[in-house]
């Protein structure tokens, strides 16, 4: 899940440098949404709610 969301955060990046506003916000988005849930399922794990077996 993390190089999914480096790979969303290299494109947004790389598409506002080429002034592609529009594609570099929905890469933007979905990353911020990846990090919200991961962060999520690492507070799980960690308070025990969710083993990981």
């Amino acid at each position: 899940m993390l190089e999914l969301i480096l790979i969303l955060i290299v494109v947004a990046a790389v598409a506002a440098l080429l002034g592609f506003g529009r594609i570099s916000g929905a890469a933007l988005t979905g990353a911020k949404f990846l990090i919200g849930l991961a962060l999520v399922l690492f507070l799980l794990v960690l308070l025990g709610i969710i083993a990981i077996a």
